[in-house]
């Protein structure tokens, strides 16, 4: 489902078109500070808003950074498994979805007696932009 098919309160729009426009995950004080202009005065009304655009699979939130992004897949929620690839030089996260990891994990979870209810994955690194960034300023020494 497209973004602009969504039906969206007021806050829950401004919180996406921020997240959707942003480089980098963002906190939800970030996203707060951000859209205080725009009438959001309190945490809760971020939160509440985060809490739906979550449940209706256009927003991920990266648990080791406690912030959020715009989904990059909007079919991504029909896999099992959500990854995130997070540069820490840049703050970038890249979003994806692999089905035979998926189905590791699902195979493990399975050989173990677990019952996942959802899978993430978060990656720390460095992107290839960065790598690239670095190679070019210690070539230039």
């Amino acid at each position: 489902m497209a973004t602009a098919e969504l039906k969206l309160t007021k806050n829950q729009r401004l919180v996406l078109d921020l997240l959707c426009s942003s480089d980098a995950p963002m906190s939800a004080y970030s996203i707060l500070d951000q859209l205080r202009s725009e009438g959001l005065r309190a945490p809760l009304q971020v939160y509440r808003a985060l809490d739906k655009l979550i449940g209706l699979g256009v927003v991920h939130r990266l648990e080791s950074m406690n912030a959020f992004v715009a989904c990059a897949h909007p079919s991504c929620h029909s896999v099992e498994m959500v990854g995130f690839a997070i540069c820490e030089t840049c703050g970038k996260a890249l979003e994806f979805a692999d089905n035979d990891i998926a189905e590791i994990l699902s195979g493990w979870a399975s050989a173990n007696g677990f019952a996942a209810k959802s899978t993430s994955i978060e990656i720390k690194g460095t992107c290839a932009s960065c790598q690239q960034a670095a190679e070019s300023a210690s070539g230039a020494e």
